[in-house]
């Protein structure tokens, strides 16, 4: 079941589509990560997503019911965007208050039980606190809203690795426990990959592939081999991007192994190694067939 899709979505900026016919799909108690370079709609799509933009066309919904002015819908999710929300003069404290009449399902005992994870003084104005003390802030908010889904823009840019990882912890307690759907969207995709099961990767406005992490590392192989002098690489392999030194090439490729493997068998090559492909190295090689490659040059 899909908690969250984007059916067609379309957004316009004058004559700039920030999001072009995108198609998306969030699994209920999915940790989905919404990835792709800078000006692929990322933010926009969040936006949308959360009210505060009105799609130009296509249809956004939570469990099939429309977001844009459904106030019932909003009290299902809560959004830490890149700067938190909160009122000019209030502190933590006074943001607890506010929230509780908006969150059906807020817990006041869990917001008294978080502030040994988060160590603020919640009697302070939130704006004289450091960056990452705000984003503390606005954790301890969210996780105390118990919301069904938790929407995440950059969430944790400024805060230290021991509390990041703390922040996960948590986040990663309440989908097993209660099946909170995360969708975050971020460039630290060496963090994503220990904490997503699901991506997205957005080019130019639209959904250029979604699928389980799992499945992305399955469909998605790195061979290391070395062919005997004269020979070359068999026909029919989807290639990605190939690296040669040499009698050595590294290969990047989409298929399974096992096909991979006896494809290149056919090579008769003199050593073959299968190496696991990280996120980022994902990333970079689908986005290179929409011109997102590393580019060499010369200074």
């Amino acid at each position: 079941m899909n908690m969250i899709e984007f059916r067609a979505v379309t957004k316009r900026f004058g004559d700039f589509a920030a999001l072009s016919a995108l198609d998306l799909a969030v699994p209920q108690g999915a940790v989905y990560a919404l990835v792709g370079p800078n000006g692929a709609g990322k933010t926009t799509a969040i936006r949308c997503l959360t009210g505060m933009l009105r799609p130009d066309g296509g249809e956004i919904t939570i469990s099939e019911e429309p977001v844009f002015e459904n106030p019932p819908v909003k009290e299902r999710f809560f959004c830490i965007a890149d700067d938190p929300f909160y009122f000019p003069m209030a502190s933590t404290k006074d943001m607890m208050t506010f929230f509780k009449r908006i969150y059906p399902r807020f817990d006041e005992d869990r917001y008294r039980r978080l502030r040994e994870a988060f160590e603020l003084d919640d009697a302070r104005p939130i704006r004289r606190l450091s960056r990452g003390m705000q984003k503390q802030s606005a954790f301890w908010l969210a996780l105390s809203a118990r919301p069904e889904i938790l929407i995440l823009d950059e969430p944790v840019d400024g805060l230290d690795p021991v509390m990041r990882r703390q922040i996960w912890s948590l986040i990663l307690s309440d989908v097993a426990e209660s099946e909170t759907t995360v969708l975050v969207s971020s460039h630290n995709l060496r963090e994503l990959e220990d904490v997503c099961d699901h991506v997205g990767i957005l080019a130019h406005g639209r959904c250029l592939l979604q699928n389980s992490v799992a499945a992305l590392q399955e469909n998605t192989v790195k061979a290391v081999l070395a062919l005997p002098e004269g020979a070359s690489l068999p026909d029919g392999l989807d290639l990605l991007r190939h690296e040669f030194s040499g009698r050595l090439h590294t290969l990047i490729l989409r298929g399974g192994e096992e096909e991979i493997r006896a494809r290149l068998q056919s090579a008769s090559p003199l050593f073959m190694d299968f190496q696991p492909l990280t996120l980022e190295e994902i990333f970079i090689y689908e986005m290179g067939g929409v011109d997102y490659a590393v580019k060499e040059l010369m200074v």
